[in-house]
């Protein structure tokens, strides 16, 4: 499966850095780059329970292809999202079922540093993703 251009552009910048300081600053860059959610998308229905920080998740369909937004009140979590979004935004429903979460994190170089409480809560917001998907069926 051939990757969306944002996660292309993620995977080229990741992987050119030297060690987790130079990732970990350019994924705070990428999680400021995020589009702010409004007030009102921040809202109990659309936050992912199963994170320690508060996340909060949008779908957005276009057809078959899926755009999703989110955000966080942690700075290192907004960056996670950030990437996240850009390995499943513009996919379809199917393409979102088969992305291996842990592999996407290895290729970025990022996965040694998920502590299992983030990773759990990554993996919450991929399962959140698939269930607004399955709702909009």
């Amino acid at each position: 499966m051939s990757l969306p251009t944002a996660a292309e552009q993620a995977l080229e910048a990741f992987t050119a850095c030297h060690g987790w300081e130079q990732r970990a600053r350019l994924l705070m860059q990428w999680g400021e780059r995020l589009p702010p959610l409004s007030e009102a998308d921040c809202c109990e229905s659309n936050r992912v329970h199963g994170c320690e920080s508060q996340v909060w998740l949008v779908a957005v369909r276009q057809g078959d292809i899926w755009q999703f937004h989110a955000t966080s009140d942690a700075r290192l979590l907004r960056g996670l999202l950030a990437v996240l979004l850009a390995r499943v935004s513009g996919l379809s429903a199917a393409e979102v079922a088969r992305v291996d979460l842990q592999d996407w994190f290895s290729q970025l170089g990022l996965a040694r540093q998920l502590s299992p409480s983030r990773s759990n809560g990554l993996q919450a917001v991929l399962q959140r993703m698939q269930q607004l998907m399955a709702e909009e069926r």
